[in-house]
Order: C-alpha cells, then sequence, then structure tokens
C-alpha cells in the first residue's frame, strides 16, 4: 500500500542535512531573553520586576485569558530587565532578560508519571501550567486544544511527525532519540481530550523515526504510526486529517469540527517530559542549519539569543543573505541575531548568495500555482486582487483559507511574491472584520 497524501503540494529539495545529527545539549548562555508573547493568544503580563531573582521553571509571566500559556525563567539567576527586546516575528515585545548565575536552582517539581490516574480536566490544566504550546509553529496554547468546546467529541488524536519543511530536523531526531516522552506526552493528551485512538503520521523519507515510533507505541490500544508521502505541505493539519482520515475540514473551520485534534511531536515530547519530571516548557530543540560550519540539532534554552547558536555551530559559512527563523518555506527573515529562541522556534537557517530570489516579472498566467496550491485556491488571481484594492474579491476567492505554505510562490516562474500579498490581503480582511464588529 502506497503511503497516503493530499491533492497539490510541491516536492522540494530537502537539504536534512542534520538527519543523522543527535541532538546536543547547549551549554547555559550568560543571559536569556524571554518574550511575554510566546503564543497564539493573548501576551503575558509580567510577574518579577528588575532586580528579582529567580529559579530554573519559576513562572515569570501569565495573562487570566482563556487562550493564552504562562512563560517561565528557563535558567536559574537575576532580573536584569523587563522591557521591550526583539521577538523573531520582526517586532520588539516585552520581555524578561535573566542573567544566568551559575547554578541548576529549580523550582520545586511535582512529577505525574501516570497521565491516567488524572481527570482530563486536570491534565489540561497540568499542561497550562507547564506552559505547554505547539512547537511546531503555530505555538496554539496545548491546553486550549485539548479541551474543545462543550460537545465536541474527538475520536482520533494526531501526532504530526511529518517535518515537511525542508532542512528542519529537531523532530526527526526527537522521534529517533527520545520516542519514550512522546508516547508519554500523547497518552495524556489522549487522556485529556478524549480521544479513544491515535495516528502517529510520518513522513516515508524518515525510516529510523517510523521505526522507533512503531516500536515505542507497541501494544498501546488504539494506537498506530502511518506512514505518509514525503511532499511538502504533509505537515498542514488540515492535510494529514485529509491523507490519513479522508475528512476535510469546512472553510474557516478547525480540526475538532471533523471530531480531531492535532498535535505535534515536540509537542508530545514536551508533554512527556512535563509528566515525567514536572520541569515546565523551559527548552527546546532547535535546528541551526544552512550555510553554517557544523550544522546541528541543537536543545537551549527558552531565550538563547540567535547569535548564541551561530556561535555554537562553527559560525557562518561564507557570506550570509538571510537568516531564518525556522524552514525557507514558512520562516521569518531576521533583521537581528539578537532575537531570542522563542516556544515556536523549530530552526535557525541561514541562507546564501546562491539563495538570492530573482526579481519578480508579469504572471503569465501559466496555472502552476493553483495545480500546487493544496487548499485549492487561485492565487494569481488573490494577489491581482489585492494589488488592485479589491478587498472584497479577495475575501470571496477565500483569501482566509490559505495557510501560507508558500507552494504558489516555490513553482511561480515569474516568482511573483504570492504568498506575501495574500497574507497582506488576509490582514485586511481581518482588519476589516474587527472595523464592522466593532
Amino acid at each position: 500500500m502506497s503511503a497516503r497524501t493530499f491533492p497539490g503540494g510541491i516536492h522540494p529539495a530537502y537539504h536534512k542535512l542534520t538527519a543523522g545529527s543527535p541532538i546536543r545539549d547547549l551549554p547555559p548562555p550568560a543571559q536569556v531573553v524571554i518574550p511575554l508573547h510566546q503564543h497564539t493568544g493573548a501576551p503575558c503580563q509580567p510577574l518579577v520586576q528588575k532586580g528579582d531573582t529567580v529559579r530554573k521553571g519559576q513562572k515569570i509571566g501569565d495573562v487570566e485569558a482563556v487562550v493564552a500559556a504562562p512563560v517561565h525563567a528557563s535558567l536559574p539567576g537575576k532580573v536584569v530587565a523587563v522591557e521591550p527586546r526583539p521577538h523573531p516575528a520582526g517586532r520588539d515585545v516585552p520581555a524578561v532578560v535573566v542573567e544566568w548565575d551559575g547554578s541548576d536552582a529549580t523550582v520545586d517539581l511535582e512529577p505525574h508519571p501516570d497521565p491516567h490516574d488524572l481527570e482530563p480536566t486536570r491534565i489540561a490544566e497540568i499542561i497550562r501550567e507547564g506552559g505547554l504550546v505547539g512547537l511546531g509553529g503555530a505555538a496554539f496554547p496545548t491546553a486550549v486544544k485539548v479541551r474543545p468546546p462543550a460537545g465536541t467529541v474527538i475520536d482520533t488524536y494526531i501526532l504530526n511527525g511529518a517535518e515537511c519543511e525542508p532542512f528542519l530536523t529537531a523532530d526527526h531526531r526527537l522521534m529517533v532519540e527520545n520516542p519514550q516522552s512522546i508516547v508519554l506526552g500523547l497518552r495524556a493528551l489522549m487522556k485529556a481530550a478524549g480521544a479513544p485512538r491515535a495516528i502517529v503520521a510520518i513522513e516515508d523519507n524518515k525510516p529510523d523515526a517510523l521505526e522507533a515510533m512503531a516500536a515505542a507505541t507497541r501494544g498501546m490500544p488504539g494506537v498506530s504510526v502511518e506512514a505518509v508521502h514525503t511532499k511538502y505541505p504533509q505537515g498542514s493539519e488540515k492535510h494529514l486529517i485529509k491523507a490519513l482520515l479522508g475528512r476535510e475540514v469546512p472553510s474557516g473551520g478547525l480540526p475538532f469540527h471533523v471530531g480531531v485534534v492535532v498535535s505535534n511531536v515536540g509537542t508530545a515530547a514536551a508533554v512527556g517530559e512535563l509528566f515525567a519530571t514536572g520541569i515546565p516548557l523551559v527548552s527546546r530543540v532547535v535546528t541551526v542549519t544552512g550555510r553554517v560550519r557544523e550544522p546541528a540539532n541543537l536543545r537551549v534554552p527558552i531565550g538563547t539569543p540567535f547569535s548564541v547558536l551561530v556561535e555554537a555551530v562553527g559560525g557562518f559559512n561564507g557570506d550570509p543573505l538571510k537568516v531564518i527563523a525556522g524552514g525557507p518555506m514558512m520562516g521569518v527573515a531576521q533583521y537581528s541575531l539578537e532575537a531570542p529562541v522563542v516556544k515556536g522556534t523549530s530552526g535557525l537557517l541561514v541562507l546564501g548568495p546562491e539563495d538570492r530570489v530573482p526579481e519578480p516579472t508579469s504572471c503569465v498566467r501559466c496555472g502552476r500555482c493553483v495545480e500546487s496550491c493544496p487548499m485549492r485556491l487561485l492565487p494569481l488571481y488573490l494577489e491581482a486582487y489585492y494589488r488592485a484594492g479589491m478587498i472584497e474579491q479577495t475575501e470571496a476567492l477565500h483569501a482566509m483559507d490559505c495557510i501560507e505554505c508558500g507552494c504558489c510562490g516555490w513553482v511561480c516562474p515569474a516568482r511573483r511574491p504570492l504568498v506575501q500579498s495574500i497574507r497582506l490581503a488576509k490582514l485586511e480582511i481581518t482588519a476589516r472584520r474587527r472595523r464592522a464588529a466593532s
């Protein structure tokens, strides 16, 4: 039986330079910069002030909002500033700056090694207090995801191990090296969501990960490991649902509307660590790759400046053209290496002069963007309407359903800035909806 997949998508060169590189622990940096907004939802308010002493795992930011997750000190030490600092998203946001004191002083921890002994609401509370969000990039609070609206029935939990974005291998290495934490996290997530079955989905170019996860889940009732076709954006949750279950998330809908919850394997590993040790989300694995001397997968404290990551892999290998937080398809170009690792930072990619994209030319109406679009949209018309100021028409063509995967721009022979235009159109549509509702 062939591996499962979905219509559309592309097959870029994957450049998985670090697929065989074991995860390496990065020594604590002298200072960490911990943004108070690292998730989809309401930003946190600081719980500490300059001059305070904090311990590793101490909650330093929180907010009373449903869609939110607290932030914790990733290193023990002294708070030297609470002020706006550069964020990987491209703007300055309030952050807590902690100067490491050289110790490993940690808050008192409360492990929960068997989540089956806990009620679903209690599991969600622990996940929320642990600061867990989706580590695949979207950073949606996990406690909210596992407790959908009342009356919703979740029959399947999908664990996303596709890691389809070129260059990135952090999830791959977690599945190979730490499958037991992923399994423990999956058990907690299934119990919290009330899901009787789970599917671990892994692209078929990762046979070692498929083998490791199959061995780790062997004997678990209702849990299977499925190979999915290696194609971008196979890791999109809507497309995993389509490939694995044949269900289509409706326009404007979410996975729970079709009885499914999807989480990244890195998220499950962090949940597993939380329940096994009691330690909240204070570190993550980041792939540092591209034009660097020693590409690597590094486990780093949240708040580690990107400059420290570049130094840890031997520095740039030649003149860098661009540094991207994430992968080449959906990542964000950085204006400062002093931006830090946040919860959703899956990679740091350095591109060189040979990766420069040519200047765009006129659209030739070839239709390749339409053929490749996994959401079955019309990118060329969405861009044209946006540039003409025809926002109502872009909305009518379902611009809000665009997942910003970049397939259209990748196949475009004219190198049109399709995704950028659609993203700006979505911002304008959202602003209009807010004005209309106020």
